[in-house]
């Protein structure tokens, strides 16, 4: 394995947390903010300070596994400055930064047009790091995601997660990017990915996540 320069936001979610000891090897400096004690390379501030708090770093890729809820945010206002401009801005500064490879976690049916506020917001964001110029851009659009949080509850997600093994048995495989899928594999996927060689922009739903996570199905 080649050891790359890799600047990571969103250490402090479901996927993130998972993903910084798999990243070991490489040289990572986390962004966000709050303190993580799984690493010593930290830039902390808030989200708007965060492209000038990277200013004068180098690195090779961006990843972003940024997400919240519009209940946790507050509002569709706050939600949209989280997943979709935090994004975009933390992608463009990682970008002049020298970052050739860019990868982010989306979601299923995410599409700037699409009329549900949540898929629009995420295609919004999608639309916004194709926009950034990156050699090889890397889109994860996960269904469900599957694993213990911390922070505060979600409850209709939490509802969702328990019914998740009968409705995944209820999806047709030729659907089974509806499917839930373990974040651990999401973040899997995501090691996996960094340093891949290719230009161009790549969606991985949830068949890619789990070929490349090392599994031939859910």
């Amino acid at each position: 394995m080649i050891a790359m320069k890799i600047m990571l936001a969103g250490a402090t979610g479901l996927v993130g947390g998972l993903l910084v000891p798999k990243l070991a090897g490489h040289e990572v400096t986390l962004i966000g903010r709050r303190r993580v004690e799984a690493s010593n390379h930290q830039l902390i501030g808030e989200a708007g300070d965060w492209p000038a708090l990277m200013v004068g770093h180098s690195f090779d890729i961006a990843i972003s596994t940024l997400g919240t809820t519009q209940k946790i945010a507050g509002s569709q206002a706050a939600f949209a400055a989280i997943d979709r401009d935090a994004v975009v801005a933390f992608a463009r500064a990682a970008k002049s930064c020298g970052s050739r490879q860019c990868i982010a976690v989306s979601s299923v049916n995410a599409r700037s047009g699409a009329s549900n506020f949540y898929m629009r917001t995420k295609g919004e964001a999608e639309d916004g790091l194709r926009g950034c110029g990156f050699e090889r851009l890397d889109l994860i659009r996960p269904g469900l995601l599957r694993g213990n949080r911390q922070g505060p509850p979600r409850s209709l997600e939490g509802v969702a997660i328990a019914v998740s093994a009968l409705t995944d048995l209820l999806t047709p495989q030729s659907l089974d990017h509806y499917r839930s899928v373990a974040a651990d594999d999401v973040a899997k996927a995501i090691a996996a990915l960094c340093g891949t060689a290719g230009q161009g922009v790549h969606i991985h739903h949830n068949r890619d996540v789990w070929d490349l996570a090392g599994r031939s199905f859910n």
